[in-house]
């Protein structure tokens, strides 16, 4: 018998806050509700159940499931339906090297073309994401904060194929980005450390140094997340 999905009578309270269209809305209430672990790696989306808790279309709901799905969050699974993605260590550690790869040279590249207004924004962005940590912000709080400082890195890299590379892995890393921060309640303020360094590097025009930063705030991350999925001893399937 599959797991019930889990009673969220708040998810519908969300929704109407604002003037984004229906199924933006829907979709980020979703995507917080898996990144918050709130829906459980392998926890099945019942399509009556989310219907019944956003107050929304069927359509909307099966829109909004095809979403997950292409950022990687959500898998359809036959006679089953759709499921929250569960990641296996060793899958965990395929995206990790591969991050270390694009990101290094997302900062290099950064370094090499970003105009000085952009060097500013990523301090600016930085900042807000230091004051995110050192207020006691959420997991996703922090997440977000470390997303527009990626934006930043983006626009300053100025390579469309890289953007797009790096919005589908990072679709794909969320869950363990947001593990990797709330499995220890130190590793927001070190994150934040890490990137410092990688900010400084970047002021410096140090375009490996900055690279390195980037290397050593993924493997950190690397460490102690997979760490934990090891030590959970809740080892998922590979989700294909």
């Amino acid at each position: 018998m599959d797991d019930p999905t889990p009673e969220l009578p708040s998810l519908a309270s969300q929704i109407g806050r604002v003037a984004a269209p229906l199924r933006t809305q829907v979709l980020d209430v979703l995507r917080e509700a898996i990144l918050t672990m709130r829906f459980a790696p392998g926890q099945r989306l019942v399509e009556r159940e989310l219907i019944d808790m956003t107050g929304v279309s069927r359509t909307t709901i099966r829109e909004v499931l095809r979403e997950l799905a292409a950022e990687g969050l959500v898998r359809t699974i036959p006679q089953k339906g759709a499921v929250v993605v569960a990641l296996s260590p060793e899958e965990a550690e395929e995206l990790y090297e591969l991050r270390e790869v694009l990101e290094r040279h997302l900062v290099e590249r950064f370094v090499e073309r970003a105009p000085d207004a952009q060097l500013v924004a990523l301090r600016r962005a930085f900042t807000r994401l230091e004051d995110v940590v050192e207020e006691g912000g959420g997991t996703l709080d922090v997440l977000r904060g470390k997303d527009a400082l990626y934006d930043v890195l983006l626009a300053g890299a100025g390579n469309s194929a890289l953007r797009t590379s790096l919005f589908q892995l990072h679709a794909r890393v969320s869950l363990l980005r947001a593990g990797s921060l709330s499995s220890d309640a130190g590793r927001p303020a070190e994150s934040v450390r890490e990137l410092r360094a990688l900010v400084e590097a970047v002021e410096a025009r140090d375009a490996r140094g900055a690279g390195a930063a980037m290397v050593a705030h993924i493997r950190a991350a690397a460490r102690l997340g997979i760490a934990a999925m090891r030590a959970s001893g809740d080892v998922p399937a590979p989700a294909h």
